[in-house]
Formats: structure tokens, sequence, C-alpha cells
């Protein structure tokens, strides 16, 4: 296999933009730094309050769906 056409290859220059450190701030309040072309950016939420990553979500979804299982097939009652 011949590969010298991409030694031949030039990339254009000038054509991308300027990345550069840049403070992410959520509405939690929660900030950290990332690389963007922006300065500043501004996200509703983050890993720091997000019900996914905060452990929060999985266990109501699960008794909810438990009761709505008990509850449809007669189950919640106490059998005597």
């Amino acid at each position: 296999m011949n590969l010298t056409w991409r030694k031949e290859r030039k990339m254009k220059k000038n054509i991308h933009p300027e990345v550069k450190d840049a403070v992410v701030t959520c509405a939690c309040g929660a900030t950290f730094t990332t690389r963007s072309t922006k300065d500043k950016i501004d996200v509703e939420i983050c890993s720091e309050c997000h019900p996914f990553y905060t452990g929060t979500q999985g266990k109501a979804k699960k008794t909810g769906n438990i009761e709505k299982f008990n509850k449809k097939f007669g189950l919640d009652k106490e059998q005597k």
C-alpha cells in the first residue's frame, strides 16, 4: 500500500477556531473548567445536580413502578 499521498497532502491553515479555557456554570451554582471556543458557558443541569448522577431518581422510580404493579393486580391490599 502506497501512503506517500498522505505526506503530500497539506492541511488548510487559519480555518480552525481558537480553543481556550472556559468556565461552565450550572444553575445549581457548581462550576468547572473545560476547553471551548467560548469563554463562559451557562448550563441548566450538571453532574452535581442531575438525578441520574446523584442517585435520587432510581429509588423513586422503582417504588412507583412496584406500587403501580401492586395496584394493577390487586396486591396492595392485605390478604387474610
